[in-house]
């Protein structure tokens, strides 16, 4: 008898433990989930007022250095030049905020009695915080005193629901139409970049023009390597900031996380006031413009950075990849492209879904997927990141990989096809591109 109640006396005693232990085992209350809820939600919220609006304090570089306001305003309007008309902004691809513009306004430029070819109409938009990714600082007369620059400036766009360039923003969008060379060579005194590059401003100004549309050198002020050794410039295309939650190294090159690129960015590129740590930066064989400067040792007393970079990295995961507009790709080619990607083309070895990155370290050597070293070598790691794909149909402006050396999908795949070997049927591949052109996939086959 004794062998047979003993497993149901231990049973019972098990049952008992357990239901103790849920009766007792702790769980948030409801105010503690509140608070929790309240407390993301007032992230996002300055995240997001960080991402569009803050400078930084990167205005004593952009105004107090490089003096760009007096050649945005113009002679007429107390600066320098012919200044920067509306038409012209918009022909560099900055982008205005259709939501910042008053009423009244609207209907003015809509009834054709805004002359978009006055720099002072840019002054006035200015004013209006309208012009995405640039704040002005004006003296009390109305002239302007400084400029400043924000994330948004290259990584939001808009809808175009006014006009071309001017719409509702889509924040984490890559602007692929900024022409970030341009706008900083109409700087008067392009001479604190000569003197931290070690050349003379012909040069700087040569090396700004060579970039184009929808590019811009990180890495410039690391190396200065302005140029591939084929001659073509060694700017990269602006890579979009929405679709990273989950995304481990998120530039083309690594480097590091979300948070390390926002400092980085926001101290060595925007120029901005904080503090920043990377001893990477110390090796002066790889980066010696870096390591001349300091650059992995940026202190300030006042610093108008770091305090912000959670709330700004919070906002970015928040970003979604937008989904595909019905209509712009082939659903029964994008189910068949969808087989294809995780079987005969081997896509999703790297691509892993949902992510589409490998969950970890995303790297790869450029001899594993075929291409030159060249940018790669500018980085830490010596390798290329596994490029996350959701959203990829909003940023095939320029092309595609790092430096748009593929001009459409099916060059990519082309290129995948014959380093891989993979034997992909011609329809296999017109199917990839459009399941490529679908994603983020949810549900849509």
């Amino acid at each position: 008898m004794r062998q047979t109640r003993f497993p149901l006396v231990i049973a019972i005693a098990i049952i008992g433990a357990l239901s103790l232990y849920s009766q007792q085992k702790p769980k948030q209350s409801p105010v503690a989930a509140a608070a929790s809820d309240r407390n993301g939600e007032g992230l996002v919220q300055q995240g997001k007022s960080i991402f569009r609006f803050d400078t930084f304090g990167d205005q004593g570089f952009w105004g107090g250095s490089l003096q760009l306001h007096k050649a945005i305003e113009g002679a007429r309007n107390g600066g320098v030049g012919p200044g920067v008309s509306p038409t012209t902004a918009l022909a560099v691809g900055l982008k205005v905020d259709e939501d910042a513009l008053p009423a009244a306004l609207v209907q003015q430029i809509k009834a054709g009695q805004v002359d978009l070819n006055d720099p002072a109409i840019t002054l006035a938009l200015m004013k209006l915080n309208a012009v995405i990714g640039v704040t002005g600082f004006f003296n009390a007369d109305g002239t302007l005193k400084s400029i400043g620059i924000q994330c948004a400036l290259c990584h939001s766009t808009v809808d175009n629901a006014f006009a071309p360039g001017i719409g509702h923003r889509l924040d984490g969008w890559a602007n692929r139409d900024l022409n970030v060379g341009a706008i900083v060579g109409l700087s008067p005194n392009l001479q604190p970049v000569a003197d931290v590059l070690g050349v003379d401003v012909a040069t700087v100004k040569t090396v700004l023009n060579s970039w184009g549309p929808g590019k811009f050198d990180a890495e410039l002020f690391m190396d200065g390597k302005a140029f591939r050794p084929d001659g073509k410039s060694a700017a990269t295309l602006i890579p979009p900031a929405f679709g990273l939650t989950g995304v481990n190294l998120h530039t083309f090159t690594g480097w590091g996380s979300v948070p390390y690129w926002n400092a980085f960015v926001a101290n060595l590129e925007m120029h901005g006031k904080g503090n920043f740590f990377d001893p990477r930066l110390d090796d002066a064989a790889k980066f010696p413009v870096a390591a001349k400067n300091g650059f992995g040792h940026v202190t300030n007393a006042d610093d108008q950075i770091t305090s912000k970079l959670a709330a700004l990295h919070f906002y970015q995961l928040s970003l979604p990849a937008p989904a595909a507009p019905a209509g712009s790709f082939d659903r029964a080619a994008a189910a068949r492209g969808k087989a294809a990607f995780n079987g005969k083309g081997q896509c999703s070895s790297c691509h892993v879904q949902p992510l589409m990155t490998e969950p970890g370290w995303n790297m790869h050597l450029a001899s594993d997927v075929c291409v030159d070293d060249f940018q790669a070598s500018r980085s830490p790691d010596d390798r290329y990141r596994t490029t996350p794909l959701n959203g990829l149909w909003t940023h095939t402006k320029g092309g595609f990989y790092h430096d748009g050396r593929f001009a459409t999908l099916l060059d990519v795949v082309e290129h995948y096809d014959g380093c891989k070997s993979l034997g992909l049927s011609a329809a296999d591949k017109t199917d990839l591109v459009e399941y490529l052109k679908s994603l983020p996939d949810r549900g849509h086959d």
